[in-house]
């Protein structure tokens, strides 16, 4: 099957997926969640991002966690991706849309309700065609960076 006549190409380097067809429609093997999960447009942006930090930022799969949920609010709320450090404090917070949705203000403004919990440096937003990336400084600002960071940055070390 080629997922390329489901989904569109990504701005992102190609990474081969494991797609398959079930019952259901199609599913992809997310590596993060080690399980097959249904294949939507999101889900494929999801699949090829955390693919690309992995491969070409140097992002630890052991350090990230899919479909996260957290509390906000009293309400349950799930984090589309969250990286951490090697003590587990959460350093990123990614948030994908499908590559048809235009990322506006209300994006943002979801992926900063989730940090009020997290309080991650790094926030990322990306629907696989656009990408993203601002630096939260602490005090409830952020400032748009020109790509997304390598794993080093957030960590502060070459060697983390």
């Amino acid at each position: 099957m080629q997922s390329e006549s489901i989904f569109p190409v990504l701005n992102l380097p190609e990474v081969p997926q494991q797609v398959r067809e079930s019952k259901n429609g199609y599913e992809i093997y997310d590596t993060l969640r080690k399980k097959w999960v249904a294949l939507t447009p999101e889900e494929w942006v999801r699949q090829n991002f955390t693919a690309w930090l992995i491969s070409a930022k140097g992002y630890r799969a052991s350090l990230m966690a899919n479909e996260v949920g957290i509390k906000l609010n009293g309400m349950t709320r799930r984090c589309d991706t969250i990286v951490y450090n090697a003590s587990l404090k959460p350093v990123a917070i990614v948030e994908y849309k499908a590559p048809s949705v235009v990322i506006n203000q209300q994006v943002f403004d979801q992926i900063a309700r989730y940090n009020i919990v997290l309080g991650a440096k790094i926030l990322i937003v990306s629907n696989g065609i656009k990408h993203y990336c601002c630096r939260f400084d602490g005090s409830n600002s952020y400032s748009f960076i020109s790509e997304v960071p390598d794993y080093s940055f957030l960590t502060g070390s070459q060697n983390s």
